[in-house]
């Protein structure tokens, strides 16, 4: 139980901005345990379902979408972001593999990552401006524990291509843990949104596997910059997932 604590606290300190410190212990004990992320995704939901809620009493939803992406952002931290950008840079990269790699690990911001950041913060001000105020906050909290589940399947199903902080989750996580994490989530979402919320996780996973491949074609292998990759596309696709569904699935148990 120690150690499982450890691994959320580390979790907190790794995947957002709250100050709860993290060391290469608590990693450890992080990639040992990393099915935990889904919980760490679901007390990040929580703050920014309860943003959102607060948010909703007083704003039109234009604003709100702007100030749940600011949030996002404060909360979460920019390192995830950073990573699609250097993994957009490398997969709009002319040339063999090795360029590829090269203009991913690049400092400079290029135009392939400019555009992908861009279209991931467009497509989450549109869709969630888009959401039902009654909806939004339970969806955020469906999609970052989503989200986080994605990252546990990326690493899961991927080869690890460099060192650094993602070869140790991709090299360290396996099958079990995605499933063990999957069904965590699973209960979450559920627990959220319903019926809904499978479709929203599934959506994550879906953009995960898809990711796998990308990277895979691209690289001919995956890295920490995939990882965070994957965390902004899955949000989106989770987030999409709840805007395109909600009228059609139920979203509540009661």
């Amino acid at each position: 139980m120690k150690d499982l604590l450890f691994a959320l606290r580390s979790g907190l300190g790794w995947l957002s901005t709250i100050p709860v410190g993290i060391s290469m212990e608590g990693i450890e004990a992080l990639m040992r345990q990393v099915y935990v992320f889904p919980l760490i995704g679901a007390v990040l939901g929580l703050l920014l379902g309860g943003a959102a809620y607060i948010a909703g009493l007083g704003l039109s939803s234009n604003l709100v979408a702007v100030l749940m992406i600011a949030a996002i952002y404060k909360l979460c931290g920019i390192n995830h972001i950073d990573g699609l950008a250097d993994f957009g840079d490398g997969v709009i990269a002319h040339g063999p593999i090795e360029k590829k790699i090269a203009a991913m690990k690049d400092v400079s911001l290029g135009t392939g990552g400019a555009v992908f950041v861009v279209i991931i913060i467009l497509a989450s001000y549109a869709i969630i401006s888009g959401l039902p105020a009654a909806m939004l906050p339970m969806a955020l909290l469906a999609a970052e524990v989503s989200a986080k589940q994605a990252m546990i399947c990326f690493a899961a199903f991927s080869l690890s291509l460099q060192k650094g902080f993602g070869q140790i989750m991709i090299e360290r996580t396996g099958t079990v843990h995605f499933l063990v994490g999957l069904a965590i989530s699973a209960i979450i979402c559920i627990l959220a949104l319903g019926p809904l919320g499978l479709a929203v996780l599934l959506a994550a996973q879906g953009a995960a596997l898809y990711l796998v491949f990308i990277s895979k074609r691209n690289f001919g292998g995956a890295t920490g910059d995939g990882i965070g990759a994957t965390n902004e596309l899955a949000r989106v696709a989770a987030l999409g997932a709840a805007l395109a569904l909600g009228g059609f699935l139920p979203w509540t148990l009661w």
